[in-house]
């Protein structure tokens, strides 16, 4: 175990104003006291590791991160159990990813026990900020940027890892989304960081989302970059769909799409509770037809953030497949997210030891 200097701040929220932020907290608007930081040098390795007050970074104008993007980040939550213990779900698996974003970006790799005890110890020291209504978490952030002072295309020598805290509610308001389905823009491409949660993925995303909120929906999807031809993955989110026959069919990960830590908690949920879940390519055209046929019954989105979001349409400009009456969340996606939800609250038995207690 490595040892955190802890520097509590010195201006922590008044109590009273924290409680009633919790009531119903915006996503990503409202941040804890503290912040854990860790540094590493080429040199020295992972150093000077401490919880600090969150504050601004200070950082020189030929700082790498600014010029070249080694830029990497991770989402995960901390729950508020039905007993009063605080956990996070599956950070091993947060842990892993990060590491691997790293290697893919050519960047110092972290220790994953780091990583894990480094989101521990933030949430122990800022407990009382996280919230305990239906549907409420802490949301995790940690990040890692290269900082070091060169103007040089290289892996950079030096690197910042931060873990930063936000209570938060539902990413998405009840219901059903909409989604937008992007037929020029792509996300990545086969040898690219379609894998690699870094920050590049989502700058190249948000001219689409932008078209999608100009077409009135909510969200995007992006197809495969050769051929524009197979469903990749939403801009944030993976995407699955649900047949008349009962079973879910998602794409394959294969270097494109994010592995979703979501995504694969629910494969292997299904399974569990008799649902066959087939990650084989998905051609869009074959989705609209079947929505309209009845051979799709539902989609839904899954990631961290939104945890699982239903999808009550999908958009081009030949036309929508809406799936069901476009409104009700489906019966699958419903039972899904409860079970998943009933877990990381720790409602129901954890069978596979995802739930890591905290405090």
């Amino acid at each position: 175990m490595t040892t955190f200097t802890i520097e509590k701040t010195e201006t922590p929220m008044d109590p009273a104003h924290r409680a009633q932020l919790l009531v119903s907290p915006a996503f990503g608007r409202v941040f804890t006291d503290h912040m854990a930081t860790i540094r590493y040098t080429s040199e020295k390795g992972w150093h000077d590791a401490k919880i600090t007050a969150r504050r601004p970074l200070s950082i020189d104008p030929a700082s790498t991160v600014l010029h070249y993007g080694q830029e990497i980040f991770e989402g995960m939550k901390a729950y508020r159990e039905a007993d009063g213990h605080i956990a996070t779900f599956r950070p091993q698996a947060n842990a892993a990813r990060f590491a691997a974003s790293a290697r893919r970006m050519g960047m110092a790799e972290l220790p994953e026990d780091l990583f894990i005890q480094a989101v521990d110890e933030l949430v122990r020291i800022d407990q009382d900020w996280v919230p305990a209504g239906e549907g409420q978490s802490l949301y995790l952030r940690p990040f890692m940027i290269s900082n070091e002072v060169f103007l040089g295309v290289k892996p950079a020598s030096e690197y910042l890892f931060i873990v930063i805290a936000c209570p938060v509610g539902a990413y998405f308001s009840a219901g059903c989304v909409s989604v937008w389905v992007s037929e020029f823009y792509t996300r990545a491409a086969i040898g690219g960081t379609g894998e690699a949660k870094c920050g590049g993925n989502y700058a190249g995303s948000l001219v689409a989302q932008a078209e999608a909120k100009e077409k009135g929906c909510d969200q995007v999807l992006f197809l495969d970059a050769r051929e524009r031809r197979y469903v990749e993955e939403m801009g944030g989110m993976n995407v699955m769909f649900v047949r008349n026959d009962g079973k879910i069919v998602t794409p394959p990960l294969g270097g494109t799409i994010l592995r979703g830590i979501t995504r694969d908690s629910l494969i292997r949920l299904a399974a569990d509770n008799g649902i066959e879940v087939i990650e084989e390519p998905v051609e869009i055209d074959e989705i609209f037809t079947g929505a309209a046929s009845g051979k799709y019954t539902e989609a839904f989105a899954c990631g961290t953030a939104a945890v699982l979001s239903p999808v009550g349409k999908l958009v081009r400009p030949s036309g929508e497949a809406v799936f069901g009456d476009g409104e009700t969340p489906g019966p699958v996606a419903t039972k899904l997210k409860k079970i998943l939800t009933d877990l990381q609250g720790g409602r129901t038995n954890d069978a596979h030891g995802w739930v890591h207690r905290i405090v």
